[in-house]
């Protein structure tokens, strides 16, 4: 039924262009091996290693702002050196990480080496995301940027799908070391893809880059308001991968499987609702579809104040993954509107700010909130609900400043 239809495999296939198909893929396989592995760390720390989980918010945040940094400073490498080289060699290091981290894991050694075996994982990882959201502006129509990421959102989730629920099933009969084992062998997978699939898009800088250009994004105001607003979502958004972890295992008495279960929803939500998502969203404001989401998200998150049946939870899941269909494709698709061409890497590396110390501050105040309220979820959710509200209604002022620039001029 699909055969004439602007959805069908053929018309889509044709409709991006190569490179963006292996960036897709490598999206898949990313998210993948992310998510069968390091979600479930903040279990291991707190419950097989006894850690308190404000100590465990703190690991995620000084990760963070480690990877923040090498985020920041591979933006410009990737305005420099190109896409590809700085994907090849992020791909093969974090290949021997996750294999550390296996060890690690596997022998109990101490905590300040698995810490640190973690930070490094995080600032590799990180370092991927300027070339990959850099790519896609390269290839992508500027009409297009939002269908684009939406697609490699779609990816992205369809890793997230099958990463929770295989990592779920194995952190309840296998070591937590297998986790990253698997990780490991998944990115030696995406490592192959990458040297074989996906060309340069970007040719070398007519500029010298140097280290200190890595903040020119930082004199572009509207930018900089732009960034702190989505600083505040991704410190929601972040309550997926940590605070939510613990709220619904240790809590809410949910299984790991359980758990896994709840992200794959996320994931399958996106896949079957990103990509015609994305095509509406082209229709309206980008401001006001990045306040829906945010709002979507505030939602999803105070409805898990009342969570007691995985029913409930499942829910709420699917509100908050709404959000975030809307949200993230449109957010990134921003950026590349107002990065100049020979700066994508750096705006993109900068706009890496938000989202990795969002993050990393997102689990520290999730663990405080969970110590301070044990026994009063909704004080916990609703504190974190705020904080979408707000990012709503600054995305609102923002687009009402922006439209009378423009009626100005």
């Amino acid at each position: 039924m699909f055969k004439d239809s602007e959805f069908s495999p053929r018309r889509l296939f044709a409709r991006f262009p190569p490179g963006i198909w292996a960036v897709t893929v490598l999206g898949f396989l990313n998210a993948a091996g992310f998510s069968i592995s390091l979600p479930f760390l903040s279990l291991y720390l707190y419950q097989d290693r006894k850690m308190d989980m404000v100590l465990v918010g703190v690991v995620m945040l000084v990760a963070g702002l480690f990877s923040a940094v090498t985020q920041l400073l591979a933006g410009a490498i990737a305005d420099r050196v190109g896409r590809r080289p700085l994907l090849l060699a992020t791909l093969f290091a974090g290949i021997l990480l996750y294999l550390v981290m296996a060890l690690l894991i596997g022998a109990s050694a101490g905590l300040l080496a698995i810490v640190a075996a973690y930070t490094a994982v995080r600032c590799v990882l990180m370092m991927m995301r300027p070339a990959m959201t850099a790519i896609v502006v390269d290839l992508s129509p500027k009409e297009r940027l939002t269908e684009t990421y939406g697609l490699l959102r779609i990816a992205t989730n369809l890793g997230w799908a099958a990463g929770p629920a295989a990592g779920g099933y194995l952190a309840s009969s296998l070591s937590y070391a297998w986790l990253f084992a698997l990780t490991g062998a998944i990115g030696i997978i995406a490592l192959l893809v990458t040297f074989l699939f996906l060309p340069e898009s970007f040719g070398q800088p007519s500029e010298k880059v140097s280290v200190g250009s890595v903040f020119n994004a930082a004199s572009d105001r509207s930018f900089l308001k732009f960034v702190g607003l989505n600083l505040l979502v991704f410190v929601v958004a972040s309550q997926m991968i940590s605070t939510l972890s613990v709220f619904t295992v240790d809590r809410g008495g949910f299984s790991p499987s359980a758990y896994g279960l709840l992200l794959t929803i996320n994931g399958l939500v996106v896949v079957l609702l990103q990509y015609p998502a994305s095509r509406a969203i082209g229709r309206v404001s980008k401001y006001t579809a990045l306040s829906l989401g945010s709002l979507l998200y505030g939602l999803g998150y105070l409805m898990m104040g009342w969570v007691g049946a995985f029913s409930v939870a499942a829910a709420a899941m699917v509100v908050i993954t709404l959000g975030e269909i809307i949200w993230s494709p449109t957010t990134l698709a921003v950026v590349g509107e107002l990065s100049p061409q020979d700066s994508r890497g750096r705006y993109m590396g900068f706009f890496g700010l938000s989202d990795t110390i969002g993050v990393s501050i997102g689990p520290m105040l999730g663990g405080a909130l969970l110590d301070v309220f044990p026994t009063r979820p909704i004080l916990i959710w609703g504190s974190i609900s705020i904080l979408a509200v707000l990012a709503a209604a600054g995305f609102r002022l923002a687009d009402g400043s922006r439209r009378a620039r423009v009626a100005v001029r």
